[in-house]
């Protein structure tokens, strides 16, 4: 775990697609009503595949897809997850007609894939998650909490990796 500016960020590697999943059950477990995640990263660079652990954790039975063309897709589980996606959103205007306070204002989780097309406008306080795409098996995950709840997650977090495979 390495401190940065009196926030806890972590910084990861995932081996596997397996292991991303992993990962994001243990957010998803962790996860409470009104939770943010905000994902950032490059095409290919794992953010469906941790969204899909997310699901898993919060026990949603659906398979989570990427919401790409529909922008939003709605799943039931221990809370409503609320997949958001802002790939085809070019401004900050099209992003407010989306309505999305509707979605973090509700008693859900939303997770909010390419965040950094947004980020003028999305909630300060939120867990931020940088992947990058190192190798056809390798992520780079920097997780970055925004907040006091999101910190005390992190904490958790970090007793969930000591089992991470």
């Amino acid at each position: 775990m390495i401190i940065n500016r009196n926030n806890i960020e972590l910084n990861l590697i995932s081996h596997s697609s397996e292991q991303t999943q992993s990962l994001g059950r243990y957010l998803g477990e962790l996860a409470c009503e009104g939770d943010i995640f905000l994902l950032c990263g490059n095409l290919g660079s794992g953010k469906t595949t941790l969204t899909q652990g997310i699901a898993w954790g919060l026990n949603v039975k659906e398979y989570a897809m990427s919401p790409s063309f529909v922008l939003i897709r709605e799943y039931h589980g221990r809370l409503p997850l609320y997949h958001i996606d802002l790939y085809r959103l070019e401004s900050c205007e099209e992003i407010i007609d989306l309505a999305l306070e509707d979605y973090v204002n509700a008693r859900g989780v939303c997770v909010i894939e390419w965040a950094e097309n947004g980020l003028a406008v999305l909630p300060q306080e939120n867990v931020t998650v940088d992947m990058e795409y190192i190798s056809p098996m390798e992520r780079s995950i920097k997780i970055v909490p925004n907040g006091e709840r999101y910190q005390q997650m992190l904490r958790s977090l970090e007793e969930k990796l000591k089992t991470w495979n």
